[in-house]
């Protein structure tokens, strides 16, 4: 291999041990040179291959940059990084801003240049990013200025503080000055194709966020899988969606997907369900990336939006019920595209092509990825019977200087978190998080069946099932539920609701407890926080024990 051009080696020198990296395998049906860098194939490609003048990114206001105005903006401010803000190859660079343009150009720039992205949450408050600042030794931030004041908050906390530029709008502001005059011809960094160029903070519910390694081919491996076998896109798609491109689910939905086939992505800033329900009929767009939550509240008032332009729709960032499934499927004639992936892996990794689909199954491995069932001693399991996910691809987990690491990776596969069914025909089964059973007067119990079960019923339009400390069963299955629109939360509702589980599952499965709220805890990226959920009905146990 040719040596790095990373001249700022903390990555490199923080990458896990040769013993604790994961298997990489099927890297040679991709075909990727040795030098490669990410920008020059998601973005210049299409200009130097004559589509210039093909629309790239759409957003409100008018927006609309086709893929000739983008090169030229990365090659600006990829000069001003390099130039004016001191960047090296190797270097971290703190991403801090909504869904916009501007944010996805500086991505571009910043792997041009050889620099590594640490895109962040734009709800992340001033505690939460200097664990991020220290962590990755950040030496520069870009940040909307409308975020300005919890980044000016954490950088006065940092160990080190990093140099801030901010801008507004469309590279207005402070960016906006340093770009002015800034050629738009920029060489791109001599990088490797395993030089790392991204840095995924996980959403970890306990303890340091883990900061996961991507490299410049990794980039690619999402598209030229998924996305190219599974999702099957092709350069007249509208992609659009609700996900931040901080979260990895967005990047590729939004960015990656769309760049490397040619097409165009529109960007939301705000993109809760009926924001981006408007948006895809102004848009006319043709493919959908939000959580399952967001498509069963567009359910309740579809006739206010015209979907008629969408042709595919992709489920991810938590578990997609059976009942959201059909209840789409029936309302617009689209099958949702179910899907599990991972910060650490990038991008999904078990999906369905549309044809494939067994609604309720997440799917089979991607071509190129492998996945088993495995105990706790890693020992492969039957088909049939539940266990941990284990997986292994072109990407693996690369945890940045943690010992975490020796817990997701075991004997070279990646082992999620998550407890799956392979049945008799590949199709793998969600069952739940590995902390999401239930175990009570020792029957276990999965907390996402009880909740599709819960969904079916018309009553329910969201719900969290978690177990809830008792005396006598040491736990009970405890169900937070947010009713639709026209249900009143009456002691008769909860009683119907647990017969309607008991119907659906087994008995010994329902919700003995029915809890009516107004909302559910959920992460920036849509995730429901079943441990918030969790610590709450601690915490209720707990105050009950003392009042008793």
């Amino acid at each position: 291999m040719s040596a790095t051009c990373h001249v700022d080696r903390f990555v490199l020198d923080n990458l896990p041990p040769a013993d604790l990296m994961p298997d990489f395998v099927n890297l040679d049906r991709l075909g990727y040179p040795e030098m490669l860098n990410a920008t020059v194939e998601l973005v210049d490609r299409h200009v130097s291959e004559g589509r210039g003048d093909r629309p790239a990114l759409l957003a409100p206001g008018g927006v609309r940059w086709t893929y000739g105005d983008l090169a030229r903006t990365i090659d600006r401010m990829a000069n001003v990084l390099t130039q004016k803000l001191g960047l090296v190859p190797g270097a971290r660079v703190l991403l801090r801003s909504a869904n916009n343009p501007t944010k996805v150009a500086l991505y571009m720039a910043i792997i041009k240049a050889g620099g590594i992205v640490v895109a962040t949450m734009p709800l992340l408050r001033s505690r939460e990013l200097v664990q991020i600042l220290d962590k990755a030794k950040i030496g520069l931030v870009l940040s909307d200025a409308a975020l300005g004041e919890e980044m000016e908050k954490a950088t006065d906390l940092a160990a080190e503080r990093p140099r801030v530029v901010t801008w507004s709008g469309t590279a207005g502001g402070e960016l906006g000055a340093l770009l002015e005059g800034a050629s738009d011809r920029f060489e791109a960094a001599p990088t490797r194709a395993d030089d790392p160029c991204l840095l995924g903070f996980t959403s970890g519910t306990t303890g340091l966020p883990k900061a996961t390694i991507h490299y410049q081919r990794d980039l690619l491996v999402i598209c030229d899988c998924y996305a190219k076998e599974i999702l099957q896109a092709n350069e007249d798609d509208v992609f659009i969606g609700s996900p931040p491109l901080a979260f990895t689910f967005g990047l590729g939905g939004l960015v990656l997907f769309p760049f490397r086939v040619g097409a165009s992505a529109v960007l939301l800033e705000k993109a809760g369900p009926a924001d981006l329900a408007k948006a895809i009929g102004e848009y006319k767009a043709t493919i959908s990336f939000t959580a399952p939550t967001a498509y069963r509240a567009i359910l309740s008032k579809l006739d206010e939006y015209d979907l008629s332009s969408l042709r595919k729709c992709v489920s991810a960032g938590e578990t997609l019920p059976k009942p959201t499934f059909d209840a789409w499927h029936e309302a617009t004639g689209i099958k949702l595209m179910d899907g599990i992936g991972a910060t650490e892996m990038l991008h999904i990794f078990i999906a369905a092509r549309e044809d494939e689909i067994r609604p309720g199954a997440t799917g089979k491995p991607v071509p190129g990825y492998e996945a088993k069932i495995v105990d706790f001693e890693g020992n492969e399991m039957p088909r049939g019977t539940s266990g941990r996910l284990a997986v292994r691809g072109p990407i693996g987990c690369r945890y940045l200087a943690d010992e975490r690491q020796r817990v997701y990776v075991e004997k070279g596969w990646n082992v999620t978190g998550d407890t799956y069914v392979e049945d008799e025909d590949g199709y793998f089964w969600f069952q739940a998080r590995n902390d999401d059973m239930i175990v009570s007067a020792g029957y276990n119990i999965a907390g996402p069946e009880v909740e599709a079960a819960l969904l079916s019923h018309p009553a329910v339009m969201e719900t969290g099932v978690v177990g809830a400390p008792d005396p006598e069963r040491g736990h009970v299955v405890r169900a937070y539920v947010v009713l639709a629109e026209g249900y009143e939360d009456t002691p008769a509702l909860a009683k119907d609701l647990q017969d309607h589980v008991k119907r659906e599952l087994a008995p010994y499965k329902y919700p003995r407890q029915i809890v009516f709220v107004d909302g559910l805890p959920k992460t920036q990226s849509g995730k429901m926080q079943r441990f918030a959920l969790r610590r709450q009905a601690e915490e209720e146990a707990q105050r009950q024990g003392e009042n008793a």
